[in-house]
């Protein structure tokens, strides 16, 4: 149960973070990851994509299952209360999302973190993973910062700038938070 929430010792590689990401925007279908996208033939310039190899589907009790997580995971990112609201702003695509911190040391029961008060090796870790476009996903991916404190703040705008070159070609810059005057009248702080 502790490892479930979030709590346990859990070692995984980004690559298994992004693979699993990847499998629940297919509703389960799996891809093998790889890093060759096709191989040119530089003499004849013929170029050969090499086309994805699917694995065996992960079948949950109800397909709807999926939908749900992905709705959720959308409203990390583009819902009013999302944790990731502000790296969505200005995509030109949606996407879904979920933060992440992971502690590096442990702190006293009762006690306050402040990262200001903690040598940076000792910081928590940022993590970000997340696919898009959400209605045909084309791309997962999983990021760890380390020592990058809260997962919106540092691992998103990360994962969102790959996201936007690999999908638009370009890096466009992020929209900044919303003016205090803003967090005011709406009566939510921006997540940072």
């Amino acid at each position: 149960m502790i490892t479930g929430i979030g709590q346990g010792y859990t070692l995984v590689t980004p690559l298994q973070i992004a693979a699993v990401t990847g499998t629940l925007a297919n509703h389960g279908k799996r891809i093998r990851p790889r890093l060759v996208h096709s191989i040119e033939e530089s003499q004849a310039k013929i170029r050969r994509v090499l086309p994805p190899e699917v694995l065996e589907k992960v079948k949950l009790g109800n397909d709807q299952y999926y939908q749900r997580a992905i709705h959720a995971l959308t409203d990390v990112v583009h819902g009013p209360r999302g944790t990731a609201r502000r790296v969505g702003r200005g995509a030109q695509y949606r996407f879904a999302g979920k933060t992440g911190t992971a502690q590096v040391i442990g702190i006293a029961q009762g006690a306050r973190y402040d990262e200001k008060k903690i040598a940076k090796r000792f910081r928590d870790h940022s993590l970000f993973i997340a696919f898009a476009p959400v209605e045909s996903p084309k791309i997962a991916v999983a990021v760890i910062a380390e020592n990058g404190g809260s997962g919106s703040r540092t691992a998103a705008p990360i994962a969102r700038r790959v996201m936007d070159y690999y999908l638009t070609g370009s890096v466009e810059p992020l929209v900044p938070p919303k003016s205090k005057m803003t967090e005011a009248r709406d009566g939510r702080p921006d997540q940072t």
